[in-house]
């Protein structure tokens, strides 16, 4: 394996027929992707950005490439991270559909939390330092709170002007309540955060078991083209990429757990090997601590603070 994540260009990507992407490079923390389906003089967008400015700028691209666009009647976040969802505000008039569980975590990380967040780090040290690298580019204030008109459990289809739409919910996983967005007549699945391509994931919720089926019925899926929620468009290959990491992770964290490590004691011992050279390796640290706490049937909330301050240090220390 070994595979780094190839070359790709910010900005409108056509994907398939009336099927659009809009990428952000390099694909790390909060540089997401947003999908635009389209059939007829409608319009499907999945996913907002992490701000104001640059989701409006894409919405300003998509209006002005693909005139279905300017008619954007739903909006679909695929969970609730802020970098799919704070740009909500400016998709006017469009319902908002997410899954129940996904409605419920948005309520719990507003906007302000971050820009408060953001602007106490230069107070914070290592903290506050490793916060403002990756989070540094993007404005919080202002983002007031647009939450879904819509919810659901399971599985939705939509239908845009007789173009099929499926809404399929498959989190818990990377966090509470993740639904990926299946396009079958074009073979293409909009994978929101269960898909990054050729970079580590971070798993927020659990368990795993749930992420790595996710991965099984995507492949199941029959699909040529997948839109990650964040990194290149790709293909199945780097479902498949995913999945082993996934894997990898589990294994060598149950090992570590029984030989009785911490979870931050385990993150540093684990030899990352063929997916070392993937971007925000320190992940890891996030990964292994949910994996733990499924280990010991832990009902009780992380720590997120405590979860950044040990990406904080591995990342420091791999450099």
């Amino acid at each position: 394996m070994g595979i780094s994540q190839p070359r790709y260009e910010r900005g409108l990507a056509e994907v398939g027929d009336g099927l659009w992407a809009w990428l952000q490079p390099d694909g790390g923390w909060g540089w997401s992707n947003a999908g635009l389906i389209t059939a007829g003089d409608g319009s499907v967008l999945i996913d907002t950005l992490f701000d104001l400015k640059l989701t409006a700028e894409m919405l300003a691209a998509m209006r002005a490439r693909v005139p279905a666009a300017a008619r954007i009647g739903t909006l679909v976040n695929t969970h609730a991270n802020g970098d799919h969802c704070y740009g909500n505000s400016l998709v006017e008039g469009a319902e908002i559909i997410a899954s129940n569980a996904s409605a419920h975590e948005m309520a719990e990380v507003p906007a302000v939390m971050l820009a408060g967040m953001m602007a106490a780090a230069p107070g914070m040290g290592e903290l506050g330092d490793y916060l403002s690298r990756i989070f540094g580019s993007f404005r919080f204030d202002g983002i007031g709170s647009t939450p879904p008109t819509k919810t659901f459990d399971g599985v939705m289809s939509l239908d845009l002007g007789g173009r099929r739409i499926d809404l399929i919910e498959v989190g818990p996983a990377h966090t509470g309540g993740d639904v990926i967005a299946h396009v079958p007549d074009a073979r293409t699945v909009f994978t929101g955060d269960i898909l990054f391509a050729w970079s580590t994931p971070i798993m927020w919720a659990g368990p795993v078991g749930n992420w790595i089926a996710a991965c099984d019925l995507i492949r199941d899926l029959g699909i040529e083209t997948v839109v990650p929620g964040h990194g290149p468009v790709t293909d199945i290959r780097a479902v498949n990429a995913l999945r082993d990491y996934l894997i990898y992770i589990r294994d060598e964290a149950w090992q570590r757990f029984q030989a009785g490590l911490g979870p931050e004691e385990a993150a540093r011992d684990i030899a990352l090997g063929d997916w070392s050279n993937w971007g925000d390796a320190e992940r890891i640290a996030v990964n292994v601590d949910t994996l733990y706490r499924e280990f010991s049937h832990s009902h009780a909330a992380p720590n997120i603070a405590d979860l950044f301050a040990r990406m904080a240090r591995l990342a420091r220390d791999r450099r």
